[in-house]
């Protein structure tokens, strides 16, 4: 994984939870962990990473995610095993 990539899951992960994590960037993220992206109606994606579907939203007025979709996303990555510290674990 890049330092960037790195860098933005801490950032995902840390308290308080950032609102300046822009989208473009979790896309790219989602991307590099080969997660599979579906469009859905408007703002909405099907994600699928390591077995979890999840539905994540995008930025409406945007390009940064507000603290709630911050949150959200965090939960998504954690119900699909990927956090720093099991990321860290498995790359050791």
């Amino acid at each position: 994984m890049s330092h960037k990539h790195e860098t933005l899951l801490r950032t995902l992960f840390h308290d308080p939870v950032s609102g300046n994590i822009h989208w473009r960037e979790v896309e790219s993220l989602l991307k590099h962990l080969g997660a599979e992206v579906e469009q859905l109606s408007g703002a909405r994606l099907r994600v699928k990473l390591n077995g979890v579907e999840g539905i994540l939203h995008r930025p409406h007025h945007s390009n940064v995610l507000d603290r709630s979709g911050v949150k959200h996303l965090r939960e998504y990555l954690a119900h699909a095993r990927v956090t720093p510290s099991l990321y860290e674990e498995r790359s050791a």
